[in-house]
């Protein structure tokens, strides 16, 4: 006679649970998780002493218009030619974008009225610390920082032009704290570039300047 076959384990004799490694594995994906939303929740850190991000001395004039953007600024030389002039960092920073917003477009010092671009073109953004972050667009070529690259204040970013969505050179600039922008402050002083419900602008001298770096 056939013996009754059975799967079941003897009495006393069951599987090991492994629920440790489980626990673990869970307590480190919150632990994760913490340490990228935490630092998101903190407050933004004091303003960094930004200054202009054109040569020293020189004096800008600084512009907007309706549909422009609230906060946006737009850098014109009140003398000489706009383009390729140097386009400085505004205050120390790492650069965390050096590339291309968009599209380039045709226009180039030759052929200042060629066809448009999209975006930004040519562009920098530099993370300052403290939630803290400035965009410099429509440069004339390939930047002259690399994404990671740590800069002082002053130091070169790149030159003036009119790549991307710009009908004329110049530099588009602007402050973000988070993830808003805000006036642009230069030397501790409000802009006065604020809102885009009209054209206005106001000219500033940059203080950007060798002896005033740290």
């Amino acid at each position: 006679m056939l013996e009754a076959m059975t799967t079941e384990r003897p009495h006393g004799s069951r599987r090991p649970r492994r629920r440790a490694p489980r626990v673990l594995l869970i307590i480190a994906v919150l632990a994760a998780g913490a340490a990228v939303v935490v630092p998101l929740l903190w407050p933004p850190g004091p303003r960094p002493d930004f200054q202009l991000p054109v040569a020293c001395g020189e004096t800008w004039r600084l512009s907007t218009y309706p549909g422009h953007d609230d906060y946006d600024v737009d850098f014109f030389p009140t003398s000489g030619n706009a383009w390729g002039r140097p386009v400085l960092a505004s205050a120390d920073g790492t650069v965390t974008v050096a590339g291309i917003n968009g599209s380039l477009g045709g226009r180039t010092p030759q052929d200042p009225d060629g066809p448009r671009g999209r975006g930004g073109g040519y562009w920098v953004k530099i993370d300052h610390g403290g939630k803290w972050e400035t965009q410099y667009l429509h440069l004339l070529e390939p930047p002259s920082v690399q994404a990671g690259q740590r800069v002082a204040r002053g130091d070169q970013l790149g030159r003036v032009g009119s790549t991307g969505n710009s009908g004329a050179p110049h530099l588009h600039y602007e402050q973000r704290r988070g993830w808003e922008k805000v006036e642009a402050y230069f030397d501790g002083v409000p802009s006065g570039i604020t809102s885009d419900d009209r054209a206005y602008s106001v000219r500033l001298t940059s203080a950007n300047c060798p002896s005033a770096r740290p």
